[in-house]
C-alpha cells in the first residue's frame, strides 16, 4: 500500500519512476522547479481553502507533475518526499544553485547595504540561498537581496544540538501544516529542528514515530533524555530533559516548554494515551 502523501500517483497521472508499481492513466517525467517565495503552502487539494498540509521553503527543489491550469501545481518536494498542491505563482525555474542557509529563526532580506532600506522579503530557518559576494555586514545573493552576515550559514553547517534549535521556536503559534517562526505544528517542528542539525526527519508525527530512533523500554523511558521523542496519536514532543518537553501543540496554540508528567496527562485526559517514547 503506498501512501499518497508519499506518492505522486493519482488515478490520472503518475511519476515516471512509479510505472510497474501503481496504475494511473499515463506516466511522466516530471519537471524540476525551485521554490521562489518565502514560504509556499503544499495543500492536499487545487485551492486556496483546502488543508494545508505543509510548507516548502525558499530554495526548496520541487518535481512538478501537473498543473490544473488555474494556478495550481501537483508535485513532490525533493526535501522529504511530501506530495501535494503548490502555487504556481511560488515556483520558479532553477538557477544558481543554494549556498547557504537561513540558521536564524527569520531574518530580514534588503534591497541594498543598509537595514534603514525597507525589506523586500522576510525569510525563515531553513531557508536556501545563492550567495554571490559579501558586502560589509551583509551576504548579497543571486537576487541582489543583502542579508544580515549573522543569519546565514553555508549549506554544510550543522547545529550540534537539536532541541536548542527547538526552543528558539517558544512562543511561535500553533500552524497546522507550518514549519517555520510564523507558525508552526508539532512534527514540523521536530522536522526543522532536526534538519538544521544535519538529520533527516520524516513531515508527519506517524512517520516520524515509525522511521526515527530506537523505541524505549518501559524501564527505560522512566528516566527522559534531552531530544527523546515522545508519541501521541496525532502529536510529538521533545525532551528537554528528565522533567520537561518542548512541543508545538493546540491546546496552547503555541510552542511551549511544558512539564512532562503533567502534558501526559492533560494529553490522556483529553482521550489520548502515550504511545511511545524513541531515542535517537
Amino acid at each position: 500500500m503506498h501512501d499518497p502523501r508519499l506518492t505522486p500517483a493519482r488515478g490520472d497521472i503518475a511519476a515516471r519512476y512509479l510505472e510497474g508499481k501503481v496504475a494511473a492513466a499515463r506516466f511522466v517525467e516530471g519537471e524540476t522547479f525551485e521554490v521562489i517565495d518565502a514560504l509556499a503552502p503544499l495543500r492536499q487539494g487545487p485551492a486556496a481553502n483546502a488543508e494545508q498540509m505543509t510548507q516548502a521553503l525558499r530554495g526548496e527543489s520541487v518535481t512538478v507533475y501537473d498543473r490544473n491550469g488555474e494556478g495550481f501545481a501537483w508535485g513532490q518536494l525533493e526535501s522529504d518526499g511530501y506530495v501535494g498542491w503548490l502555487p504556481d505563482a511560488a515556483l520558479g525555474k532553477p538557477g544558481m544553485p543554494p549556498t547557504h542557509r537561513v540558521i536564524a529563526s527569520r531574518t530580514l532580506a534588503f534591497p541594498g547595504p543598509s537595514i534603514k532600506l525597507p525589506p523586500v522579503e522576510t525569510l525563515v530557518m531553513g531557508s536556501q540561498l545563492a550567495v554571490t559576494r559579501e558586502h560589509g555586514a551583509f551576504a548579497i545573493t543571486r537576487e541582489g537581496w543583502h542579508v544580515p552576515k549573522p543569519h546565514l550559514a553555508a549549506i554544510g553547517y550543522r547545529e550540534s544540538d537539536f532541541v536548542a534549535v527547538a526552543e528558539r521556536f517558544l512562543g511561535t503559534p500553533y500552524l497546522w501544516g507550518g514549519k517555520s517562526s510564523l507558525g508552526i505544528d508539532c512534527s514540523g517542528l521536530v522536522q526543522v529542528s532536526l534538519n538544521a542539525a544535519g538529520i533527516g526527519c520524516p513531515r508527519d508525527s506517524d512517520m516520524q514515530q515509525d522511521g526515527l530512533g530506537k523505541l524505549l523500554s518501559t524501564t527505560e523511558s522512566r528516566t527522559l533524555r534531552r531530544g527523546d521523542l515522545l508519541f501521541w496519536k496525532g502529536h510529538v514532543a521533545i525532551a528537554r530533559d528528565a522533567d520537561t518537553i518542548v512541543h508545538a501543540n493546540a491546546h496552547h496554540m503555541a510552542t511551549v516548554i511544558e512539564n512532562t508528567r503533567d502534558a501526559i496527562a492533560r494529553i490522556e485526559a483529553g482521550g489520548s494515551a502515550l504511545a511511545a517514547i524513541k531515542r535517537l
